[in-house]
């Protein structure tokens, strides 16, 4: 009798109700099975609860359960290890709805760290992704990646290493990354083709490029719109670009704290930005050919207010590194001054609206811009025509808060 009620008991502390169960999987012999086996049996409600210490994989894992949450013990002490992965694009795929990933890590995925594709309700919290050798060319992409995702919450995490972006956010729509560290990565936190995103609380440090807002063309969702960059500390990003060659961000200057290319409504305020050997922000057109009939390549509509910058343009690389051996300072905050681009083959041009304002600099005291005055999108610098001139103060509404159910 007293085996059966131990029995018992041991099935509910494994199973729980039937409506939500708790997997609990400890590291060691068969936990890789384990592991996947829940994550494919588990169902809504359910709970897989990964104990303390190192989990050895050699494939991927991947969850298509609604409502499941996966949870370790921190960051630093449940560790899904892929150092000998085999087989699987990404360390951990999410392709399912109103998923919680929290205090756990991944490490040397062979791919990238943790994908989340086509969900609505991605939930990261104090999860750690990381390359433990440093920047590699060889190491995966990205580091936490939701794709076409709706209402994407991404905090108090860290991203290390990727190859592209430590934390990326693409073609997805309802977005908040807060009071995460991404450091080491060629891109510290990018948000990509994406509409209605806040940026804020987080350090971007010691990567290539700190933060990024691009859009670009040949994707599904276009248009990348109403982006708030602020309250981040963005100091320190001079780490050698390493991504492999052919990647959008091979092209992003070692040194670049922001940089906004071909993106509308985005407002950057209330951040510290120093310390970036290229420059401070950068203001772009997207530079290459492109076939999409539907998209525009310029940033516009764009608001840098209230930041606090610190030293810039100490060392100076692509295109901005000829300008300074031209005798150009490097200013705080530069833009292209692309007006114009060509659309299969017809020139079109637009109003673009730039607000630069009550910035403060270590340097200069106010924050300082220069336009390179190249209104055709792509110009080579050979074109430039400086004009340190700040462009008008015009009104332009900032974007709402981004509210999410957590």
């Amino acid at each position: 009798m007293r085996l059966i009620a131990a029995a018992a008991i041991a099935a509910i502390v494994i199973t729980g109700a039937a409506e939500a169960r708790t997997w609990r999987i400890r590291p060691g012999a068969g936990a890789e099975q384990q592991l996947q086996t829940a994550l494919i049996e588990a169902r809504p409600g359910d709970t897989v609860r990964l104990a303390r210490g190192r989990f050895e994989l050699s494939g991927g894992l991947s969850l298509d359960v609604d409502r499941v949450t996966i949870r370790g013990d921190g960051h630093d002490r449940s560790i899904l290890s892929f150092n000998t992965q085999r087989s699987g694009a990404e360390g951990l795929l999410i392709t399912s709805d109103n998923v919680t990933l929290r205090g756990f890590a991944v490490e040397n995925a062979r791919g990238d760290a943790i994908k989340a594709r086509d969900c609505n309700g991605i939930h990261i919290r104090e999860v750690r992704v990381e390359w433990t050798r440093g920047p590699n060319a060889e190491n995966g992409a990205y580091g936490l990646y939701p794709v076409n995702c709706d209402n994407v919450l991404i905090e108090r995490s860290i991203a290390r290493g990727a190859s592209d972006a430590g934390i990326y956010v693409g073609q997805s729509r309802n977005i908040i990354v807060r009071d995460n560290l991404a450091e080491l990565n060629v891109a510290g936190i990018e948000i990509e083709n994406s509409f209605n995103a806040d940026v804020f609380g987080n350090t971007a440090t010691r990567n290539t490029g700190g933060i990024l807002v691009f859009d670009l063309p040949g994707l599904p969702q276009q248009g990348g719109h109403a982006i708030r960059v602020f309250e981040n500390t963005i100091t320190g990003n001079n780490t050698p670009n390493f991504a492999p060659a052919g990647n959008i961000v091979a092209g992003v200057p070692t040194g670049t704290g922001v940089l906004i290319m071909a993106n509308s409504n985005v407002h950057v305020f209330e951040n510290e930005i120093g310390d970036n050997g290229t420059i401070n922000v950068l203001i772009s057109a997207y530079r290459e050919s492109f076939q999409d009939a539907n998209y525009n390549p310029l940033a516009r509509d764009i608001v840098i207010r209230n930041n606090a910058f610190g030293n810039t343009g100490f060392a100076p690389a692509g295109d901005l590194a000829a300008l300074s051996q031209l005798g150009v300072p490097i200013p705080d905050v530069l833009w292209d001054g692309a007006t114009v681009f060509s659309r299969a083959g017809t020139p079109r041009t637009e109003t673009v609206r730039i607000v630069v304002n009550e910035n403060t600099s270590t340097r200069t005291g106010t924050g300082s811009f220069l336009s390179l005055g190249m209104p055709v999108a792509g110009s080579p610098l050979t074109e430039a025509q400086p004009n340190p001139t700040p462009p008008p103060l015009l009104a332009i509404a900032e974007p709402e808060r981004v509210r999410i159910d957590d």
